[in-house]
């Protein structure tokens, strides 16, 4: 069995992680979970220090509350073909 080495370029990763690449792939799924989850839900991208982040979430008031009725957002992480 032949042995393996690599090293992991934490710089590149650092980059690839934050890149606009990386931001257009986050809300592209965050969109098809807030269009999975119905109408009312909201999409947020944004760079933390390290990594990307895009937020679903309630805009209105009727959304928040079937959300916290029925767990929508969670019921559309599957509809949109992404699991937790």
């Amino acid at each position: 069995m032949a042995k393996n080495k690599f090293q992991l370029n934490l710089a590149g990763l650092n980059e690839l992680m934050k890149s606009s690449e990386m931001q257009t792939a986050l809300t592209e799924a965050g969109n098809a979970v807030a269009s999975a989850a119905g109408s009312g839900y909201g999409v947020r991208t944004h760079v933390a220090d390290w990594v990307a982040i895009t937020n679903v979430f309630p805009e209105t008031k009727e959304a928040a509350e079937k959300n916290l009725e029925d767990n929508t957002l969670v019921k559309a992480l599957g509809a949109a073909g992404l699991r937790m």
